[in-house]
């Protein structure tokens, strides 16, 4: 499992880098094809969902790229892998 996390402006959490790592394990196990994955985390604005995660996955084609708002890193990071999860089970169909 090859992650690399950023954090923007800030110094992530140990717990914060763990829960990043635990949520993409998800990822991982979904489907082994993927090469590595680059998590973003940064602060944008002022408003109730100011925490944002970007995470994009290197996979043999076409790579898999999610971007997610929320009041906390943790719930950002959470939304941002659910909707990439999603992503992945739409394209497994086709």
């Amino acid at each position: 499992m090859n992650i690399n996390i950023q954090s923007v402006h800030f110094k992530a959490s140990a717990d914060l880098k763990a829960h990043v790592q635990d949520k993409m394990r998800k990822l991982f196990d979904q489907n082994g094809q993927i090469i590595r994955a680059e998590v973003t985390l940064y602060e944008d604005g002022s408003g109730p969902a100011s925490q944002f995660c970007e995470i994009k996955l290197i996979v043999p084609g076409v790579p898999f790229f999610s971007k997610k708002g929320a009041a906390t890193y943790e719930q950002a990071v959470t939304g941002t892998v659910a909707t990439i999860l999603k992503n992945m089970r739409r394209r497994k169909k086709k």
